[in-house]
């Protein structure tokens, strides 16, 4: 009998443990806007750069329970590209494009990208890396270059949102 009440014991303690560490997990979003300008030359890489995004990291960690030292790992899972303006465009003039993320006193990080733009999309999900960003969020702000190559000449400026989300992984009670 003892057995059977040790392994129920042993069962609810691992359960409360793995509940416990996911109140210590948590997704912040990010938006941003940038300009593709309308002098972008054709198959020529160009760059485009966002400006910087205040992080309120401090604000942040603490709304889900946490500080800055107890954050174990932060990582990009979403990087998302939406056209704004002009009305009715896509990304048809797009072949390709990079993004990567710089802060105050940090190299810079390729942290997303997309090879083959699909055509007669306003959407554009890129590939995030599997990079641990934690040290840029920490940071006050951080900004984003995009490295794009266009297939086409644009006649006029395109306006674009870029929507982000951080996967934060914190420590559980300091522990």
């Amino acid at each position: 009998m003892r057995k059977y009440l040790s392994i129920f014991i042993l069962t609810v303690l691992v359960s409360s443990c793995d509940k416990l560490d996911n109140l210590t997990k948590f997704n912040i979003d990010y938006d941003t806007q940038v300009t593709i300008p309308s002098s972008a030359g054709i198959n020529l890489p160009f760059d485009v750069l966002t400006p910087d995004v205040e992080t309120n990291s401090e604000s942040r960690f603490e709304s889900n329970e946490t500080r800055k030292d107890l954050i174990e790992e932060i990582k990009l899972t979403k990087l998302q590209l939406v056209i704004t303006s002009p009305s009715g465009a896509d990304f048809s003039f797009l072949e390709s494009i990079e993004v990567f993320i710089s802060a105050d006193g940090l190299d810079e990080l390729k942290i997303a990208s997309k090879v083959e733009v699909p055509q007669d999309v306003t959407t554009l999900d890129l590939e995030v890396s599997d990079a641990d960003l934690k040290e840029f969020i920490k940071k006050d702000s951080y900004s984003l270059r995009m490295n794009s190559v266009t297939d086409e000449a644009i006649s006029q400026d395109y306006e674009l949102d870029v929507k982000s989300t951080f996967f934060v992984d914190a420590k559980i009670l300091g522990l």
